[in-house]
């Protein structure tokens, strides 16, 4: 129920304190006969009066308007947990109504701004791309935790000087940082060539300059992308060549067929010659093609011991196995396929059959495999090289070998490395996810 409005109530107290001066002179009037003693005896006895009641009735107004003071204070520092209890129904309880709903929405929208930050840097943090956010000194505020894993092996740089930093990385890193351009830079290692791409961008936030560094390592895609055009190329190849072995191979049986007839043995003898090279060719074809072709892998959780003893009966190797149960994830025909070869290929790099070995493991939520021997090893080169299709140092090889093998593991999502070994020998690390079963 809605009671009288503070003016209404000053007001009424107004007209109650002019009554009852009016009352007080006119009755000290009619006892003393002296209009101003009168007045002067009304005033001395109504002011204390007034000013207690002025007390009373200011009292619990000036409580509210310290409440409201102090609450809005507190918006000032960023908290919106106060809220007043509204104990009038007049202007003041409007105006704590009003301070309340104003907390609310401060609160809720406070809130929300949280869940969007949260939900923000949930999305940056999970990011392949690297990103470094820096002050105009150069000081890093805010890092992802792609940045922190490639610029300080997962720990925290927050606060870190970014140049600094970059000193101790390869110095593509600083060089590409110094020209202030957007592009692709390499960077080379022992083990491989990795390229990136950086992106810099200089904006102002809260009034101060800022710039936003963005790594992209793009060394998966650009091989993805090399093969995809091997890939093109073999198909091509292949549909040009078989639509001209077909004629030849199916010409050179009619003639030996024909010569056999004729008792023309040196004919004989060279349909025979072109149909064994027709037949080769197209095998050869068929090599390519079926690295053109190969099957998105159908993946599934396999028993690694039983898994690498099937493989045994194919190519012998020593098994180190750094745990008691390890298992796989992938397609078991095509992980089959690809260590198999990498055996074929350890077997044949010179290396004693008793020094080739196999140790498995599982670290977090991946599998790696390391197929180890004593071969010959490779040379810088030929490292650089050896995924490339085509590059082969066998006189009769295909170069096909290591790039299927390489191409079925990145299709299972994993890597493959090659590296000498430090006496002699070559290992080839295989590294695959394995998803936890829910």
């Amino acid at each position: 129920m809605k009671t009288l409005s503070l003016e209404a109530k000053l007001s009424l107290f107004l007209v109650f304190i002019i009554g009852i001066v009016v009352t007080i002179v006119a009755l000290t009037y009619h006892w003393l006969n002296d209009i101003l003693l009168a007045a002067l005896i009304s005033l001395a006895i109504v002011l204390p009066i007034g000013i207690i009641i002025i007390r009373w009735f200011m009292i619990p107004i000036n409580k509210l308007l310290s409440a409201l003071y102090h609450g809005y204070s507190n918006f000032l520092d960023n908290d919106f947990s106060i809220s007043l209890s509204k104990t009038r129904n007049d202007e003041l309880g409007d105006l704590v109504d009003i301070y309340n709903r104003v907390g609310d929405a401060l609160r809720n929208e406070r809130v929300h701004l949280y869940q969007r930050e949260l939900l923000l840097d949930t999305v940056m943090q999970s990011s392949p791309l690297s990103l470094v956010l820096t002050e105009s000194s150069g000081v890093i505020i805010y890092s992802n935790n792609s940045s922190r894993k490639l610029f300080k092996k997962g720990r925290d740089i927050n606060g870190d000087r970014f140049e600094q930093l970059l000193n101790n990385m390869p110095k593509s890193f600083l060089q590409s940082l110094q020209t202030g351009l957007n592009g692709l830079f390499t960077v080379s290692s022992e083990k491989q060539n990795d390229t990136y791409h950086l992106t810099q961008n200089n904006f102002m936030l809260n009034g101060k300059k800022h710039k936003l560094y963005i790594f992209k390592r793009l060394t998966k895609e650009i091989n993805r992308q090399e093969v995809n055009t091997w890939k093109k190329v073999i198909r091509v190849i292949s549909h040009e060549l078989n639509n001209s072995l077909a004629p030849i191979s199916s010409l050179a049986h009619s003639g030996q067929i024909l010569s056999e007839r004729l008792a023309q043995d040196k004919l004989k003898e060279i349909f025979e010659s072109m149909g064994e090279r027709a037949t080769y060719l197209k095998n050869f074809i068929e090599g390519y093609a079926e690295f053109a072709r190969l099957p998105k892998p159908n993946s599934v959780h396999i028993n690694g011991e039983e898994f690498l003893r099937r493989i045994k009966s194919i190519y012998s190797f020593d098994l180190d196995q750094k745990e008691k149960s390890v298992n796989l994830y992938g397609d078991p025909a095509q992980l089959q396929q690809a260590i198999v070869n990498l055996l074929k290929n350890a077997h044949e790099s010179g290396s004693d059959g008793r020094e080739i070995e196999i140790t498995i493991k599982q670290i977090k939520n991946t599998t790696e495999l390391q197929i180890l021997d004593r071969g010959t090893g490779m040379s810088d080169q030929n490292l650089k090289n050896a995924l490339l299709p085509f590059y082969s140092t066998k006189q009769k090889g295909t170069g096909l070998g290591l790039p299927l093998c390489r191409e079925i593991i990145e299709a299972h999502g994993g890597k493959m490395l090659l590296n000498n070994r430090t006496k002699k020998g070559l290992t080839v690390i295989i590294v695959l996810p394995f998803p936890i079963k829910e």
